[in-house]
């Protein structure tokens, strides 16, 4: 699963440019929204992200595409490979700025693990 989004002046740092923390929470916004689609009625909770580090800088105006691949479930959870590709809005060429695993577990209202079927 793909989705975009547009670099605003209100996203970056005081570098001018993208905030680190803004990127995880697209990261990890994202993500959650490509494993809800594969459980749907599942409560999905991140575990975690296996990496962060940022390979690149990221300037107001970039076009990012978040690339999501389930990569692996077990009992309860489900993995992620999470890629973050920038580019401007004059160029179709892709520079990966960002990639990790997310992870998320399924759980109960009461925050139980509870078993995942597979999808």
């Amino acid at each position: 699963m793909d989705a975009f989004c547009f670099v605003r002046p209100e996203h970056l740092n005081h570098h001018s440019f993208l905030f680190g923390g803004q990127l995880l929470k697209w990261i990890d916004e994202y993500t959650w929204l490509a494993a809800a689609r594969d459980y749907p009625g599942y409560i999905l909770v991140t575990r975690a992200m296996d990496t962060i580090q940022f390979r690149k800088r990221v300037r107001n105006g970039a076009i990012l595409r978040f690339s999501m691949v389930k990569q692996k479930q077990g009992t309860s959870s489900v993995t992620y490979a999470t890629e973050v590709f920038a580019s401007d809005q004059t160029s179709i060429s892709e520079e990966l700025v960002f990639s990790t695993h997310v992870t998320f577990v399924a759980v109960n209202e009461l925050g139980e693990k509870v078993t995942l079927p597979i999808a």
